[in-house]
C-alpha cells in the first residue's frame, strides 16, 4: 500500500476538466481538487489509514503542575502480558522545540514536570485495554514545587524558576524603539492610554491528533504518518529526539482535518509514537482525545496590553507606545516569535511618526502556547483599532477618516524596516463603507443596534525561515512522462486551505493546459522536495512562486523540443497548450507529439522551480528584525453590525462586510472561503472562546464547554476581494486566510459601543461580562443623577461632549 495522497484534478468535476480549454485557470472559481474525496468520505486521514495490526500507544500525564521527578516505577507495567514497550524521558536523545535557540521541551518530561497534564510515560500494548491497565500500574514519585498560573505570579520576586537561566521566568524580553517617541507625543493634540486583557484561546481543529509510526529494526528505518502542518520540521525533530540519521526517516502527511497553527510545530505525541515503535520493533498508533488536544494546546496566549497613542487633530498618528505581556506556558515553542510578531506588526498598516515596543513572554505552569491563525498580532490589533476609535470620537472624526489620515503609499519602508510593495486598504475602506451604508447608518440606528469598523493586515510568509539553512524558501518539482501528464511534486501541506488546487492552477495557467492534465503528489519525504510547511500564510506566495518558475522552465523545455522537431527557431514556436504551431503557418504539433519529442533523448523529465524572498524584504539588522518581515502584506477592512440585548448581555452579529486585499485571487472561490473562515474564527475569540484553569487543570477541555461559534451563530459574511497585484507574488497573489481575522474583534467591540455606549477592554465579550458592564454603568448613572449639579455645569459638559464628537452617542448611553 502506498498511502501518499495523489490528487487528480481531472477527477473532481466537469468544471475542472474544462478549465484551460479557452479560459485561464488563474482567476477562475475552481472547486478544490480534493473536494470529492472529502465530501464523499473517501479521504484518508491519519487515523483512517489501514496499516494492518498495530500496537496501541497511550500516554500517562502528570497529575501536578510543577515538580521534580524523583522516580518512575514501570516494573509492573513492563511485566504485564501484551505490553510491548514502555518509554520515559530517558529514552530520548535530546529535547526539542521548533525554534532552534529555544529547544527546552522533552517529548516525555525529564527531570521536572512543568504543567498539569504534561506527558511523563508512554506504553505500547496489543490493545487499548491492556495499554490503559499498564498506565494504571505505573507509579510516579513527583515532589511538588510552587506553581504559577499567571504571568504576574511567575514574574513576582522570589518565584521559583521553571527553567534555569531564565531569570524572572522571562522567556524573551523585547525592547524596540523607532524614531523619537517623546517628541511624537509632544507633537500630538490628543494622547490616550488604555490597558487591555485577552483570554487564552485554542485552535479547535476538527480532526483529533493522531500519529502512526512503523519501525523496521532490520533496516533501522522509521516511517511516520501524522497530522502535522510541518512535515520537514517533524522530520528534523524525529531525527534529533531519537538520535537517528535523517536518511533513515520517512515522514508522510495524509489528509489533515484543519490545523490553524496547532500543528505548525512538532508535537510531543509524534515523537512518543516513534519512540514506542522503535522500542517495540513494530508499528504503533496513538489517537488522542479532545482533552489531549487541549493539553497539547499551542494556542494564543493570555495577554495583557498597555497601549498609548498620540494623534494630531487631523487623525495623523504621531507616536505609539505599547507594552505586551504574554503568558506563554511551560515551554518555548514559538514563544519568542509570537512576542516579536506582536510588536513588529504594529507597523506596516499605517504611517506613524515614532514607535516604542516592550514585550515580555513569560513561562508559567500551564500548557505551552504557540502559533494560532493570525499569529502574534490579533490581540495587539484589537487594542490599536479600538483605541483609535475612542480617540476619533474625542477629536470629532469619523473612524474611517482616522484610518485614511494614516494611509501608506507603496513602495514604502516602515520604521522597523518592513517593505510594503502593494497596499489595498484604500479600496477596502471604500468598499466596506459603501456596502454597509456607514455614512447613513453609523450612530443613527435604534438603541441596541450598532456598526463598528476596523482594519487589519498580515504577512504572506515569513521572509526568513525558522530553520535557516541557505536553501530556497520553496521548491517544486514537475514530472512529465510518456503519458503526457504533469505531476506536481510538492512538500507543501494542504491542510484544507486549497494550496494543492492553487499550485495546479498556476502550472496549468503557464502551460495553457487543462487542469485534467495535472496531478499533485504531496508531503512524502521519500518522494517530494522539502518544504518548510504551512504556517504564516507562506504557501500561496512562496510555493506558488516556485510552481510558477517550474512551469515556466517546463514550458521552455517543451518549446525547445517542439522547435527541434519542427526544425525552426524556438522564437518561431507559438505555444497554445494542447498544441503548438510555427508562427504564420499551418504547421502544428499536438501536445502528445511535443512530449514525445521532449522525451526522445533523456526520457522522463523532472524540472525544478525554486524561490526565495528578495533580501530587501527580509527586515532590518536589529535583534529580532526578521520576525514580521515578509515579501508581501495582505490588507483588509471590515464593518460589523450587531444587536445587543441589554437585559441579557447577549450580542448577535447581524452582518459582516469584509474587503480583503489578496493581491490577486488565483482561486476566488477558495479565497472567499478563507476570508469567511478568518472572520468566523475571529468571532469565536471575540465573543465566546477562552481557556480557563483551576490550579493548572483545564476547565474547558471539550467542545461543549469551550464555546466555538456554531452555524446558528454565524452571520451573513459579504466578501469583496481587492486585487492590487503585488509585484513579487505569483500572478500578483498574496495572503488570504489570516488577515481578516484580526479585524473582526475590534470591529465587534466598536459596534457594541455604537449600539449601547459601552466599551469592554477585554476579550471575549461574553454575555456575563457585558451584562456586568451594563449594570455598572446604570449604577453610575443613578449615582450621578442623585447628586445635585448646576445647570451651567451640565451645559458645559454637554458642549464639551459635542466638541469631542460624542453627541451622536448621547441618546444611546
Amino acid at each position: 500500500m502506498n498511502p501518499t495522497a495523489t490528487l487528480d484534478a481531472g477527477a473532481s468535476s466537469a468544471e475542472l476538466r474544462g478549465a484551460g480549454r479557452g479560459e485561464h485557470p488563474v482567476g477562475q472559481r475552481t472547486p478544490l481538487i480534493d473536494g470529492i474525496e472529502k465530501v464523499t468520505g473517501r479521504a484518508r486521514y491519519t487515523a483512517d489509514i489501514p496499516f494492518g495490526e498495530t500496537l496501541v500507544g497511550k500516554i500517562l500525564r502528570s497529575p501536578i503542575a510543577h515538580g521534580v521527578i524523583r522516580g518512575i516505577d514501570t516494573a509492573r507495567a513492563r511485566a504485564m502480558p501484551g505490553v510491548r514497550a514502555v518509554v520515559t524521558g530517558e529514552d530520548f536523545a535530546a529535547p526539542y522545540g521548533v525554534i532552534p535557540i529555544a529547544q527546552n521541551e522533552w517529548p516525555l518530561a525529564r527531570g521536572k514536570v512543568r504543567y498539569r497534564g504534561e506527558p511523563v510515560v508512554a506504553v505500547a500494548a496489543i490493545d487499548e485495554a491492556t495499554a490503559e491497565a499498564a498506565l494504571a500500574a505505573i507509579v510516579l514519585d513527583i515532589e511538588p514545587l510552587p506553581a504559577y498560573f499567571s504571568a504576574a505570579d511567575a514574574r513576582a520576586a522570589g518565584a521559583t524558576l521553571l527553567h534555569e537561566k531564565k531569570a524572572g521566568n522571562v522567556e524573551r524580553e523585547v525592547d524596540h524603539t523607532f524614531g523619537d517617541v517623546d517628541a511624537g507625543f509632544a507633537a500630538a493634540d490628543l494622547v490616550r492610554e488604555h490597558t487591555f486583557h485577552y483570554a487564552e484561546v485554542s485552535h479547535g481543529q476538527i480532526e483529533l491528533n493522531a500519529a502512526v509510526a512503523a519501525y523496521e529494526p532490520e533496516r533501522d528505518r522509521l516511517t511516520t504518518h501524522s497530522v502535522t502542518q510541518v512535515p520537514y520540521y517533524l522530520h528534523l525533530t524525529l531525527a534529533q529526539c531519537l538520535g537517528m540519521d535523517s536518511s533513515r526517516i520517512r515522514v508522510v502527511k495524509p489528509f489533515v482535518g484543519g490545523g490553524f497553527g496547532h500543528r505548525v510545530e512538532p508535537l510531543n505525541f509524534e515523537m512518543v509514537t516513534a519512540a514506542l515503535a522503535r522500542a517495540a520493533g513494530g508499528t504503533v498508533r496513538i489517537e488522542q482525545s479532545r482533552e489531549d488536544s487541549f493539553l497539547t494546546h499551542r494556542g494564543r496566549p493570555e495577554t495583557d496590553i498597555r497601549l498609548r497613542i498620540g494623534l494630531k487633530k487631523t487623525g495623523e498618528i504621531t507616536a505609539v507606545d505599547c507594552e505586551i505581556v504574554q503568558r506563554g506556558g511551560a515551554y518555548g515553542g514559538y514563544g519568542l516569535v509570537t512576542i516579536l510578531y506582536a510588536g513588529a506588526l504594529l507597523h506596516a498598516i499605517y504611517r506613524m511618526g515614532a514607535a516604542k515596543y516592550r514585550g515580555y513572554r513569560i513561562y508559567t505552569n500551564t500548557p505551552p502556547c504557540g502559533a494560532m491563525r493570525g499569529h502574534g498580532a490579533v490581540d495587539a490589533r484589537h487594542a490599536f483599532e479600538t483605541l483609535l476609535d475612542r480617540m476619533a470620537e474625542e477629536l470629532g472624526l469619523d473612524p474611517f477618516a482616522v484610518r485614511r489620515a494614516n494611509l501608506i503609499t507603496p513602495p514604502y519602508r516602515t520604521l522597523n524596516d518592513l517593505q510594503v510593495n502593494s497596499y489595498g486598504i484604500p479600496q477596502c475602506l471604500d468598499w466596506v463603507e459603501q456596502a454597509s451604508g456607514w455614512k447613513a447608518r453609523h450612530g443613527k440606528l435604534p438603541r441596541g443596534r450598532g456598526l463598528g469598523m476596523a482594519c487589519s493586515h498580515y504577512v504572506s510568509g515569513s521572509a526568513k525561515p525558522v530553520h535557516w539553512s541557505g536553501e530556497p524558501h520553496a521548491v517544486i518539482n514537475l514530472k512529465l512522462d510518456f503519458d503526457g501528464g504533469i505531476t506536481i511534486l510538492t512538500g507543501a501541506s494542504d491542510i484544507g486551505q486549497g494550496s494543492s488546487t492553487l499550485l495546479t492552477q498556476i502550472v496549468a495557467e503557464v502551460l495553457a493546459l487543462p487542469l485534467a492534465r495535472v496531478r499533485v503528489v504531496a508531503t512524502d519525504s521519500a518522494l517530494t522536495p522539502k518544504d518548510n510547511g504551512s504556517y504564516s500564510s507562506r504557501v500561496s506566495f512562496m510555493v506558488g512562486n516556485a510552481a510558477l518558475r517550474a512551469a515556466q522552465a517546463m514550458k521552455r523545455t517543451l518549446m525547445e523540443a517542439a522547435a527541434k522537431r519542427l526544425e525552426v527557431s524556438v522564437d518561431d514556436v507559438e505555444w497554445e497548450g494542447e498544441h503548438c504551431r510555427v508562427a504564420g503557418t499551418d504547421r502544428v504539433l499536438g501536445f502528445e507529439q511535443v512530449v514525445e519529442a521532449a522525451l526522445a533523448d533523456s526520457g522522463t523529465l523532472t524540472i525544478k522551480g525554486a524561490w526565495s524572498t528578495p533580501p530587501e524584504t527580509q527586515g532590518g539588522k536589529f535583534r529580532g528584525a526578521a520576525v514580521g518581515s515578509s515579501a508581501g502584506f495582505s490588507y483588509a477592512a471590515q464593518v460589523v453590525e450587531v444587536s445587543v440585548d441589554e437585559d441579557t448581555g447577549v450580542v448577535n452579529v447581524e452582518r459582516v462586510w469584509v474587503a480583503h486585499d489578496c493581491g490577486r485571487a488565483i482561486n476566488p472561490l477558495a479565497v472567499e472561503g478563507q476570508v469567511q473562515g478568518a472572520v468566523w474564527m475571529g468571532m469565536g475569540q471575540a465573543m465566546s472562546e477562552e481557556n480557563q484553569y483551576h490550579e493548572g487543570l483545564p476547565m474547558r477541555p471539550n467542545m461543549l464547554d469551550y464555546r466555538i461559534p456554531t452555524i446558528a451563530d454565524s452571520p451573513p459574511i459579504e466578501v469583496k476581494l481587492v486585487e492590487t497585484n503585488d509585484p513579487l507574488g505569483p500572478f500578483g497573489a498574496k495572503e488570504a486566510s489570516e488577515g481578516a481575522l484580526h479585524g473582526f474583534p475590534p470591529a465587534l467591540a466598536n459596534a457594541i459601543y455604537d449600539a449601547i455606549g459601552i466599551r469592554l477592554d477585554e476579550l471575549p465579550i461574553t454575555p456575563d461580562r457585558l451584562l456586568e458592564a451594563i449594570h455598572a454603568k446604570r449604577r453610575k448613572e443613578r449615582l450621578r443623577a442623585s447628586r445635585p449639579t448646576s445647570a451651567s455645569a451640565g451645559a458645559g459638559a454637554s458642549t464639551s461632549a459635542a466638541a469631542r464628537g460624542a453627541a451622536p452617542q448621547a441618546n444611546r448611553s
